[in-house]
């Protein structure tokens, strides 16, 4: 077994090998040279836990740096888009040391300057925390975390890399209101709506960048008056939901039950798009709330698996004469909801990811397409149906 002396050049090597590979795929923000700068500073192995979890293609498994060091390097420094799992729950994970590709883009998301003050959501291992304060400088960094443990050990860290973080035990939809109001507001879990604590907790003009449900990551902006805030999906990445909201839906085979269809139709178009198309996929998860999709390709075509979590799915099935049927079951009418959604999408042009928004009131939020004012708008709600609704 290797010492932890003779690996500590070896990681040293790996962190150098993972910024040059983001290098080469354009991953360092230009407009945020500080990022590398921080990064290279506080290269990610020295926030990792002795002990991570590795999909065994059954179970998370545990991987200890004591036992198995050359286990747990490979997992903190697999590529620029995977993530290191410290903690797993129930089975599932219920924190994780970020990629870095994904850090990188959301610390540009955010548009931080030295001296500003920010509210960290989620501290987990202490990475970002340490990388924040690394650019705002010293006593300009508050993170929550809701989890006494994570908390503890992330604050040895953070003080240990000589960037001290006040973190702090607490819900982090509650935020930090005895430090506010903030110049940036950053989350690193997922949300489906945004708490409005968040907005009221951050300055007029200030920035919050957070990962809105599994469809990736938002920047907006405090209006002036502070009575909202509004911005663009910036990212694509996905991320692990709020602790104890964790997706409690249930999944496919669950939903659809072993009984009988409630009806079946044809289904009169090509659905390569819908297997190939991240777009698509991006669009439908906006206008059919709580949707889950999954695809796949046989030897007679594409096939579609839909369903809400709850009571309601449908199955688009490829069928041996070059046909595609669609069957359905519960409340719901899911294919229907998809189809009318793809045509719409359609009809705006196809717009991609990156020309949807987000606009969020205390009263209500919704998500919006191409102009915030002028285009077509979806309510951000709890997964129920909802149907775009004009501009007004």
């Amino acid at each position: 077994m290797a010492g932890r002396g003779q690996i500590v050049p070896e990681l040293d090597r790996l962190a150098g090998a993972l910024a040059e590979q983001m290098a080469g795929r354009g991953d360092w923000p230009s407009r945020s040279p500080w990022i590398r700068a921080a990064m290279e500073a506080l290269p990610r192995h020295l926030f990792a836990p002795d002990l991570l979890y590795h999909w065994d293609g059954r179970a998370y498994v545990p991987v200890d740096r004591r036992t198995d060091p050359d286990g747990w390097t490979r997992l903190v420094y697999a590529d620029p888009d995977t993530a290191a799992v410290p903690q797993v729950t129930n089975g599932l994970p219920s924190s994780s040391l970020s990629c870095a590709a994904v850090v990188a883009d959301m610390l540009d998301s955010l548009l931080l300057e030295p001296g500003q003050r920010v509210l960290e959501l989620g501290t987990g291992t202490g990475w970002n925390a340490a990388l924040l304060a690394r650019r705002a400088g010293h006593g300009r960094v508050a993170s929550v975390e809701v989890d006494e443990g994570l908390a503890g050990a992330a604050r040895e860290r953070v003080e240990a890399a000589g960037t001290p973080v006040d973190v702090r035990v607490a819900d982090g939809a509650l935020g930090l209101p005895e430090g506010a109001p903030y110049d940036r507001v950053i989350a690193t879990y997922a949300v489906p709506r945004v708490p409005w604590t968040w907005v009221e907790q951050c300055a007029p003009g200030g920035r919050i960048v957070f990962p809105w449900g599994p469809l990736g990551h938002v920047a907006l902006t405090v209006a002036p008056d502070g009575r909202s805030a509004s911005g663009r999906v910036q990212g694509l990445a996905q991320f692990m939901s709020a602790r104890g909201a964790e997706d409690r839906a249930r999944d496919y085979a669950a939903v659809r039950g072993t009984g009988p269809a409630d009806g079946e139709r044809p289904v009169h178009r090509d659905l390569t798009p819908l297997h190939e198309g991240y777009g698509l996929r991006f669009a439908l998860r906006v206008a059919v709330p709580g949707l889950r999709l999954t695809t796949a390709v046989d030897e007679d075509g594409v096939n579609a698996w839909l369903h809400d979590g709850h009571g309601s799915w449908a199955s688009l099935t490829a069928e041996p004469d070059g046909t595609t049927t669609a069957r359905r079951g519960g409340p719901r009418r899911l294919a229907d909801e998809v189809e009318h959604a793809w045509d719409r999408w359609r009809a705006l042009g196809s717009p991609g990811p990156r020309e949807y928004g987000m606009t969020v009131h205390q009263d209500r939020q919704y998500v919006w397409c191409l102009d915030p004012a002028t285009g077509p708008r979806w309510p951000v709600g709890d997964g129920a149906p909802a149907q775009p609704r004009p501009a007004h």
